[in-house]
């Protein structure tokens, strides 16, 4: 199994946060919410198969993406695991399939069991341009996309751990382009659901449309969970972990205090 390159912060004596990112991102993307928002916590964020600096060959799907994290979490113990859009869905996996390494779970804005169509222009977004002119163009995609509302702060910081050279002096996000064309057919597959009784807590943005959180999809948790699962509706764009850091820290603290 291919290692995963990974980000750690907070002290090592800490509660164990896995933190999983979305689809073109990075685990660089935690950096503020575990400085700022959750020090005290040992975030453990790495960027997914098909990612920054972890391997990018295949297999692509949400069985080896579950092994990637479990081994983490094998080694670092049992954890709140907070999952952002595709890493809400690989995080959901990871549950499912491995419930004694999850405490708790939080899932930001998933992407979970998407229609096909919307994965199929997306898919082919990814394959017929993967690269930009310069930084201005890659900058002025991500204002114009769900970063508008952020700290251009984030942005600086984003643009300069995951651009790249491209050739040509093109530029592009440090990702395998094959990869993110697989893993939007991941995000049709149906749905799995955590076990009955894991604490969990369910944001979706509410500018976020058409919506990534299914209808089905919440249905079938309160279904499934009941009083275990908080719902709450937050009046952002996809970036959750970015919006609102603050407030996602609160979630995993009130998660930390019920372990």
């Amino acid at each position: 199994m291919p290692q995963s390159h990974v980000y750690n912060w907070g002290p090592d004596d800490g509660p164990v946060v896995l933190a999983l990112h979305g689809l073109t991102g990075h685990g660089k993307r935690w950096a503020n919410f575990a400085t700022e928002h959750l020090p005290e916590a040992q975030v453990i964020a790495p960027d997914l198969r098909g990612h920054g600096r972890s391997p990018w060959q295949p297999p692509w799907t949400f069985e080896h993406l579950v092994d990637d994290a479990a081994a983490l979490l094998d080694a670092a113990g049992p954890a709140i695991v907070v999952g952002h859009s595709f890493g809400g869905a690989v995080a959901t996996h990871l549950a499912a399939r491995r419930p004694e390494l999850v405490t708790g779970l939080v899932l930001l804005d998933p992407a979970i069991g998407l229609d096909p169509d919307l994965a199929l222009a997306n898919a082919g977004a990814a394959a017929a341009y993967p690269d930009y002119t310069d930084a201005a163009e890659a900058r002025s995609e991500k204002l114009h996309e769900a970063w508008g509302e952020l700290d251009p702060a984030l942005l600086d910081a984003e643009l300069a751990e995951h651009l790249v050279p491209a050739g040509d002096g093109r530029v592009e996000w440090r990702l395998c382009t094959p990869a993110m064309v697989t893993y939007w057919s991941e995000l049709t597959r149906d749905f799995v659901l955590p076990p009955s009784g894991l604490p969990t807590v369910l944001v979706q943005a509410m500018r976020v449309q058409p919506p990534y959180v299914t209808a089905a999809f919440r249905s079938a948790l309160v279904d499934r969970l009941g009083a275990a699962l908080t719902v709450h509706e937050f009046d952002c764009d996809h970036m959750v972990p970015l919006a609102r850091g603050a407030d996602v820290a609160d979630i995993v603290r009130t998660l930390l205090r019920t372990e």
